[in-house]
């Protein structure tokens, strides 16, 4: 069924639908008639179990490079600080504010209504044990991890090809992208635009085998719904609604609360006016699940409708499509608490203020694309000693979620120019365009 939605020329988000229909029925039809049948054990250990393994190695096998050159990219490409000055400043500073704000309000939440609460502990670890093989370890691992000043030390590494093989030690290879991308933006030579150049086709190429692998997506959802249905039955899907509405809570609180504020208090503009401006963008980028597909529109707005100057909407824009990510640091975080709490690991507070760290940063390194941070997502489950293979347990639900927060992250960008036009002078347009 799923490869007959393919042949019909049905877009990927639906394909993916269509996966997570089949896969949730057949494994609640196995739950409820035979669960404890041979024929459902051998096709979870020997077919569908497989089939998603295979589709989230070939997806961590990229993460690192993806997430290494998007990360010394984003930060090199600041570049364009050095002639804005004042802008980029600011749009730094906002951007690390916001984010942790959006992080924030998105661990409160997932904390205080704890979705993933109250599932039976020996079939969740049961799941995790037939999906790797090792989930054990990987918990003994991330209690093993070193805490408090340990774990700030250890953000700076000191054997960089050691922490690249170590899915533990992101943390480590972000802030090593994050000083290289530093270097690179203070280099202003013919060699280093040149590395630069090469940091651009690492990411390109990365991205377009993560395109690929995705292509996959829909048989793999199949079978890993399929694989959860048949293990939890109908508690599946009582945890899956709770997590989708945390999620939605989460970014409708930055959306509709914080946003608001940030646009009355700090961009003197009308709430209700920038939303009604904003209405194209909205929709766009709801529609493609993608910042950089909504990027023309939200430039068009930003100038047709916000009337904003176009030197600082545009370094804002073009800088929040990858940089400025509000709903996917939001997501990431909910979604790594909510994984948590299914599984029965408890994370300490110094923990969970890692996840959060980790989470801002990502929102640089995260790809603008459908699904693009699945994988920050997975390398954030290693870290705090959890199978990187939970994650398929909300990949049938995150098409539509990627849509939400997609959403968020370009109104996010959109709001992020409003207030950081409105703090430059009037003749700000000018100034830059004979400093230029």
């Amino acid at each position: 069924m799923v490869e007959a939605a393919a042949k019909k020329g049905l877009s990927l988000q639906w394909q993916m639908l269509v996966g997570f229909v089949v896969g949730l029925v057949l494994g609640l039809i196995a739950y409820v008639t035979s669960a404890d049948a041979q024929w459902v054990e051998f096709v979870t250990k020997y077919i569908t179990g497989p089939i998603g393994q295979i589709f989230l190695r070939l997806l961590f096998m990229l993460v690192i490079p993806l997430l290494f050159s998007a990360l010394v990219v984003g930060i090199a490409e600041m570049g364009e600080v050095r002639a804005l000055k004042r802008v980029g400043i600011r749009t730094l500073v906002y951007t690390i504010v916001v984010s942790s704000i959006a992080v924030a309000v998105s661990l409160a939440v997932v904390n205080l209504l704890q979705p993933g609460a109250g599932v039976d502990q020996a079939a969740a670890q049961a799941m995790l044990a037939d999906s790797a093989g090792r989930a054990g370890e990987i918990i003994k691992a991330g209690a093993e991890q070193p805490s408090g000043i340990d774990a700030f030390i250890n953000i700076v590494p000191n054997n960089l090809v050691e922490v690249m093989g170590s899915n533990s030690a992101i943390l480590s290879v972000m802030f090593f992208a994050l000083f290289f991308g530093i270097g690179l933006l203070l280099t202003d030579t013919p060699a280093a635009r040149t590395l630069l150049r090469g940091f651009e086709g690492l990411f390109d190429v990365t991205m377009r085998l993560i395109l690929i692998v995705i292509k996959l997506a829909p048989l793999a959802v199949a079978c890993f719904m399929f694989n959860l249905a048949a293990l939890f039955g109908w508690d599946l899907l009582i945890r899956l609604s709770a997590y989708v509405g945390v999620v939605v809570l989460a970014l409708g609180i930055q959306m509709f609360i914080v946003f608001p504020a940030l646009l009355k208090f700090l961009g003197n503009k009308s709430p209700v006016e920038f939303f009604r401006q904003t209405q194209e963008a909205s929709v766009m980028a709801f529609s493609t699940a993608s910042s950089n597909a909504t990027l023309p529109t939200s430039l068009r707005v930003a100038d047709e409708q916000l009337k904003l100057p176009r030197r600082v909407s545009r370094f804002v824009l073009t800088v929040g499509a990858t940089a400025n990510q509000n709903g996917t640091a939001m997501f990431e975080g909910v979604t790594v608490i909510f994984l948590a709490q299914f599984f029965g690991i408890d994370l300490s507070l110094g923990q969970q203020l890692m996840v959060m760290l980790v989470c801002i940063l990502g929102g640089i390194g995260t790809a603008g694309v459908p699904a693009g941070s699945l994988p920050v997502v997975a390398l954030i489950l290693a870290m705090v000693g959890i199978d990187p293979g939970a994650i398929a347990l909300v990949l049938g639900v995150d098409r539509f979620l990627d849509m939400c927060r997609t959403t968020l992250n370009v109104i996010g960008d959109l709001v992020a120019a409003q207030v950081i036009s409105s703090r430059e002078p009037e003749d700000a347009e000018a100034t830059g365009a004979v400093a230029a």
